[in-house]
């Protein structure tokens, strides 16, 4: 059976074999994909185009605060940063806010390069550990 689509059968295979760090990764990465294309419709003024971006963008933030392990104490503080972060998205598509957007937006970039940080210092750590320097 030939694949109709390759890039997109690489793009669900990749998500199907992905780790969970690398899962929460991708959605960081996704979330500020989304951010970045409803700050372009707001400079268009292309409405339903930013509508479109930020609620994808908070769909994305809803699922990064169903998956917190709330029996560990910092993530009650990611918990907040993350309902800070849809309350800014909300208010950049009500208003068309694109300050609000940004605000979400540093947070989120600071959210990734950590969570980047935490997977490269975890493969370290294994592959030390392993004996596979």
């Amino acid at each position: 059976m030939a694949v109709s689509n390759p890039y997109q059968a690489y793009q669900e295979n990749s998500v199907l074999t992905a780790s969970p760090g690398d899962l929460t990764l991708m959605l960081y990465n996704g979330c500020l994909k989304f951010l970045n294309l409803a700050k372009k419709a707001i400079g268009g003024n292309n409405i339903t185009e930013k509508n479109t971006n930020l609620q994808k963008a908070q769909n994305i933030i809803n699922e990064l605060m169903v998956t917190l392990n709330m029996d560990i104490e910092i993530s009650k503080q990611m918990m907040a940063l993350y309902d800070f972060v849809r309350i800014k998205l909300i208010e950049a598509n009500v208003k068309n806010d694109l300050a609000a957007l940004e605000e979400a937006e540093s947070i989120m970039i600071e959210f990734r390069d950590t969570w980047k940080e935490v997977i490269k210092l975890n493969r370290q750590q294994t592959y030390t550990k392993d004996g596979q320097v």
